[in-house]
Order: C-alpha cells, then sequence, then structure tokens
C-alpha cells in the first residue's frame, strides 16, 4: 500500500453556475489519520471530497496532496481513491474479478491482478466470496467488495462518500469497526463524509463540521462535543442544551444536568417541569419545561432515574456543576 499523505485546502471555494457551494476553506488533514466531514445535506461536504478525488473543478483556491498542488491532476494521477455510495459492482463479474477491475483495465495479468485481488478480499473478510456474483452478496459485503476494489489501486488517500448509509444500524455499527481496523492496518489517510454524528465520533480522529460551505469547527471528536465553538456545532452534535444564562449563552450537555423534585431542591439554577419521559434502555431521556419557557432535555443513569422515579407533569429543580458550562461564540 502506498505512503500514507497529508491533504491540504488552502482558501478552496466551489462555485455551480453562480451558486456558493464551497466558501473558501482552509484544511490540513494529517497523513494517516481518519477524517470525518460531517454536515446536513447541502452543506458543501461532498462537493468538498469530490474536489479532492478530480471528480469537480476547483473553482478558487488549491488543493494540496503531499507536496503537490493537484487542481488540475486527472483523478488516476492524484493517488486517491474513492469510494461511492452506490457501490457500482459489475453484476456480470464474479468478487474477484469486480475487486481486480482496475488491474485488468492496465493490462495486468490474469493471474497477477487476482493474486491481489485475493488479499484486499482477505483484508476485508471476503476469502470465501470471492467467486459469487455481486447479487449473492447482502448490503455489507458487497460494501467489503467496493472497499477492496478500491483498494486495489493501493492508493494514499482513501474518500468514502457516505459508504454506510444503504445499510442497516445493526451493520452500520458493524461496519464502523470493521473500517477503522482497515485504516489503522493500512496506515493510510481516510476521508470519509457522512450526515451522522455518531459516525463521525466513532470513526475519525478529526472531525470537521461544516455548514453552508463553511467549515464550522474542526478538531477531535471530544473537543467537538465538549466544547462546541457555536451553537450551530452545539445543536447538530446533539446531545447538548443551550440556554440564556446571566447575559451569556451556554451550552450543558444533557447528561450533565441534575434533576430532583422540586420540593428537595436547595439550590437550583432552574424551575421545570417534566414534559417528556423516554426509557432508552442504559439511560432515560427527560423533556423538561422551565417556568421561563425554555424546552431542555436532561438524560438520567437507567437505575439513578427507577430508583426515584418521575412522571410527566412533575416539578422538579435542575442545577449543574460551574464547571459543565461552556460558553458560546456568538455566530456571524
Amino acid at each position: 500500500m502506498s505512503d500514507a499523505q497529508i491533504v491540504e485546502l488552502a482558501a478552496v471555494t466551489k462555485r455551480y453556475d453562480g451558486a456558493l457551494a464551497v466558501d473558501a476553506i482552509s484544511l490540513k488533514i494529517a497523513a494517516g489519520s481518519y477524517c470525518c466531514l460531517l454536515g446536513p445535506s447541502g452543506c458543501g461536504k461532498s462537493s468538498t471530497l469530490r474536489m479532492i478525488a478530480g471528480h469537480e473543478d476547483v473553482t478558487d483556491g488549491d488543493i494540496m496532496i503531499g507536496s503537490r498542488v493537484v487542481n488540475d491532476d486527472p483523478p488516476a494521477k492524484r493517488g486517491t481513491a474513492m469510494m461511492f455510495q452506490s457501490y457500482a459492482l459489475f453484476p456480470h463479474l464474479s468478487v474477484a474479478e469486480n475487486v481486480a477491475f482496475s488491474l485488468r483495465m492496465k493490462g495486468v495479468g490474469r493471474d497477477e491482478r487476482l493474486g491481489r485481488a485475493a488479499k484486499m478480499l482477505d483484508l476485508v473478510s471476503m476469502t470465501e466470496f470471492a467467486d459469487r456474483p455481486p447479487n449473492q452478496l447482502s448490503g455489507g459485503q458487497q460494501q467489503r467488495v467496493a472497499l477492496a476494489r478500491a483498494l486495489m489501486t493501493e492508493p494514499s488517500v482513501l474518500l468514502l462518500d457516505e459508504p454506510l448509509s444503504a445499510l442497516d444500524p445493526f451493520l452500520r455499527v458493524r461496519m464502523r469497526s470493521e473500517l477503522r481496523r482497515i485504516q489503522a492496518e493500512l496506515g493510510i489517510t481516510f476521508i470519509h463524509v457522512t450526515h451522522s454524528q455518531e459516525e463521525a465520533m466513532a470513526l475519525a480522529d478529526m472531525v470537521v463540521v461544516m455548514n453552508d460551505g463553511r467549515i464550522a469547527q474542526a478538531g477531535p471528536p471530544r473537543e467537538i462535543y465538549n466544547a462546541p465553538r457555536t451553537a450551530f456545532v452545539a445543536r447538530f452534535i446533539g446531545g447538548h442544551n443551550i440556554l440564556e444564562d446571566r447575559g451569556r449563552t451556554i451550552t450543558l450537555r444533557a447528561d450533565d444536568i441534575d434533576v430532583v423534585p422540586a420540593a428537595e431542591a436547595t439550590d437550583a439554577h432552574r424551575r421545570a417541569t417534566v414534559s417528556e419521559i423516554e426509557y432508552r434502555g442504559p439511560d432515560v431521556r427527560l423533556g423538561l419545561e422551565t417556568d421561563t419557557g425554555e424546552s431542555l432535555t436532561a438524560v438520567m443513569a437507567e437505575r439513578a432515574f427507577f430508583d426515584r422515579p418521575l412522571s410527566p407533569g412533575t416539578s422538579v429543580a435542575i442545577g449543574w456543576r460551574p464547571d459543565a458550562v461552556h460558553e458560546l461564540a456568538h455566530e456571524a
């Protein structure tokens, strides 16, 4: 496999017929890291990935892979490989022949290309399916074949466009761990587009949250979750409450809010009424309406809740530790 490469974007802009899709973003992705581009539909994440791949032209700015500016390089010359959301496997070819297809197009002999395909299928735990046609595979198995096929070109950077979105929830979790294992084993740079906060948190060394064609925040997952820069990031990542406190806008994690019956409160920040209770197995989510009209969410450990259960309509007091407060920046 090729050596991992750093990927750097310098004031990269993309316009489609005058519409601004990506707005002068700058980003440095460390060699050998797993980076997730995260954001809602239309935020510019897929356009960014396609510009890195060479499937979209850069309107302005530069994309560097390693030490080279690759703006004018065709996809095949960039040292990247793309795994698309639709796996696009050839139905008339076996699994092994699908994986080996890029080498076939380069004129590599049958024995050599199938030998290399066998190594890739072993990497993705699909050796026993080598002779099957794609229509005899499950969605998760087809995804593994598409991944093996993308890796056959020995890229230094693998680009993944919503690769898990077609899978059921159980398979998505399983394939997350497989992607992380394969990335760690190969040591190459992975850049993965997703709209799933959970997926990005589980996979990435660096999460890049995008909104309206710009980078709202980039950093390690724990930093993004515990210290969101803006209200947009806090809301999109989830698990946070945004409220006004002493003239400032703050965020509080739902699991940092303490909820007690109103009669037992001594030093509480807010009074509230329980509006909703959702049992989720390991924890219980409480919807709360404060006396000042705020809608908040608290999360309690399952055992703690059922030791002293609450019900909708119960008056409660809510509080939090001073160090649980994170102040948000004002959004432009």
